[in-house]
């Protein structure tokens, strides 16, 4: 029979004091040091240990020796210390023994890594290149000697090309202590170079940075942008586009607005995609409602105008300054703001939100805490309670709080893990080096002609001179692979824990929309109800899409990224719930592809 590690059962009936010690002894005989001893652990199982045959919580040092659990249990006449201390042991063991029983799915890549000796699909960013911009290979082996061989020396040893460092190339390396193992979660391979979906969302990417000056208020069904009406009509002859459609057609209303991409789990293989739209974020206007309200912060309140850049600021254009970018230099240059404070109202806007990043889901928690009242999750088990309150311990919103802080370290653990240790995709705007030189040097890499045959590269030559993406930062993209989204994977996983805090199927009250004559300004929303569940996956996309808005990101980047965010937010819940008292039958909430589930 398994045993139950909440279970209160006294500790005096499980472990053999005499028999633990005698154990004791004999790890630790002759000086056995502390890493002796964690290398002879595997002798232990965590069975074992949870059914007490060993536990090194059972007695404490003082002075004159050792006090056993009985020992404690007499002393203590009100609560017995021992007891909760083993209780404690035990879930720690089976929140671990949970976790890893779950196995690891498969990792496929998409085979352009081996496929392409020049490595001109891998990411290779600060790295020394040629004057195409092709990876010296030294320097590509050097981080590949580093990332295979693990040693924190050997990624001191990796050949740069500039002065620009890569980010956080050993964090994914670090074990998270709450939730899910980063290898036990599975995406599905990025796709290929030459492919049709590789096509389409370049393309995508190319109209994002034409309209990046175009009003959200455009991207409805009424629009009458010529832009706006070319980037759908274009949209809609590419076979590989994966974004919201209406009927099977791109449309104003649906442009630009987010997706998430889950591995299918019914192909073992782990290389099929399954693609959703996450209820509510094709509803209503474009930017959630929660970066639309004033966020109160104690008894002062943090305004949702922000800094944005004005019209023009667009980089790495010229191919001098995107080639020092893939050699980890500086372009010297920098964004010129507008002195007007405005509501998010622009497609560079949202692009420059997404730059800067910043607390949006704690944004989020204090709006739906302390602006609007939202109601908990009908599971939350103080809902029910006459004599109890929640406190910062569990169940209230400063534990719910210390959970959404803490989530993202753990998110990023696991997406920066698929950047360096299974996909290394290039980003966007070294793609746009190799369409550039296909047209300029002559080059023949394989960019599929859906791409070459665009408007959007068209009209990008047209405005730009140039066939590089436009990126809306100077530096470009981060140090790290594109696949999948770091950002996008902690929008993600707050945007689940905040699903599972508070009640998502409240309807949002007095909703607006930026006044597109005056985005300092905000006008009543008027159309089909915006909940709390919708809005929050709303804010996820919008986090996600608006790292594509700056063109440092694929769709597919975020698409799967929130859906691994995902993963890890409902691992900690997981893990969290086995610690409670209460009678807590788990929270339910809606997933990004519709599915409910209780956690």
């Amino acid at each position: 029979m398994q045993s139950d590690p909440t279970s209160q059962t006294d500790t005096q009936q499980q472990i053999n004091p005499k028999t633990a010690d005698g154990i004791r002894r004999r790890l630790f005989k002759g000086g056995l040091g502390r890493r002796s001893f964690l290398g002879r652990a595997g002798l232990l199982t965590a069975a074992g240990v949870a059914a007490g045959v060993l536990s090194p919580l059972v007695s404490a040092t003082r002075k004159g020796g050792i006090v056993h659990a009985q020992d404690v249990a007499k002393q203590a006449k009100v609560f017995n210390y021992a007891r909760f201390s083993e209780k404690a042991y035990r879930i720690r063991l089976q929140a671990a023994k949970q976790e890893f029983e779950l196995g690891i799915p498969p990792h496929p890549t998409n085979g352009d890594e081996e496929r392409y000796p020049n490595k001109i699909a891998t990411d290779t960013r600060g790295l020394p290149h040629n004057e195409l911009g092709e990876v010296k290979l030294d320097a590509y082996n050097s981080e590949i000697k580093a990332l295979t061989s693990l040693n924190p020396d050997d990624f001191e040893k990796i050949i740069l090309g500039g002065t620009r460092k890569l980010t956080s190339i050993q964090g994914p390396l670090a074990i998270s202590l709450e939730g899910i193992n980063a290898a036990q979660i599975a995406i599905p391979p990025a796709p290929t170079l030459d492919s049709e979906e590789q096509a389409a969302e370049a393309v995508e990417l190319y109209w994002q940075a034409l309209l990046r000056d175009v009003s959200f208020d455009k991207l409805k069904d009424n629009s009458d942008d010529p832009k706006v009406l070319a980037a759908v009509e274009d949209l809609n002859k590419l076979s590989g586009f994966r974004g919201p459609k209406q009927n099977g057609r791109v449309t104003p209303q649906t442009l630009f607005r987010g997706s998430v991409t889950y591995v299918d789990q019914s192909d073992p293989s782990g290389r099929t995609a399954q693609y959703f739209i996450p209820p509510g974020v094709t509803d209503g206007p474009y930017i959630s409602q929660f970066l639309l309200r004033n966020i109160p912060f104690g008894t002062q309140f943090i305004s949702p105008l922000i800094r944005t850049a004005l019209p023009g600021n667009d980089f790495l254009i010229n191919f001098n300054e995107w080639l020092t970018i893939q050699n980890g230099g500086s372009s010297g240059k920098s964004i010129n703001y507008d002195p007007q404070r405005r509501y998010v109202s622009t497609i560079r806007d949202l692009g420059e939100l997404a730059h800067i990043g910043g607390a949006l889901a704690l944004g989020a928690f204090l709006i739906l805490s302390q602006d609007i009242n939202a109601p908990l999750n009908p599971g939350n088990p103080y809902n029910n309670y006459k004599i109890q309150a929640p406190g910062t311990g569990a169940f209230s919103a400063a534990y719910f709080q210390t959970i959404l802080d803490l989530a993202p370290s753990r998110a990023i653990r696991a997406s920066y893990w698929q950047k360096w240790y299974v996909h290394r995709r290039l980003r966007p705007e070294a793609f746009g080096g190799l369409v550039y030189n296909n047209l300029v040097n002559k080059t023949e890499y394989p960019i599929n002609s859906e791409l070459l045959n665009s408007q959007a590269l068209a009209q990008t030559f047209s405005i730009f001179g140039t066939y590089l993406l436009p990126q809306a930062y100077p530096e470009g993209a981060p140090t790290h692979s594109s696949y999948s989204g770091g950002a996008a994977s902690i929008a993600g996983v707050q945007a689940t824990l905040l699903k599972a805090f508070f009640d998502e199927s409240f309807v949002i009250p007095n909703p607006v929309e930026p006044d597109p004559k005056d985005p300092t300004k905000v006008l009543p929303y008027s159309g089909p109800p915006l909940t709390v569940g919708g809005e929050l996956n709303k804010l996820a996309t919008n986090y996600a899409i608006g790292r594509g808005h700056g063109g440092i990101h694929w769709r597919s980047d975020g698409a799967t990224a929130l859906a691994l965010g995902e993963e890890v937010a409902i691992s900690i819940l997981r893990d969290e719930k086995l610690g409670f008292n209460e009678r807590f039958e788990g929270y339910t909430f809606t997933k990004f592809n519709g599915t409910k589930i209780t956690v």
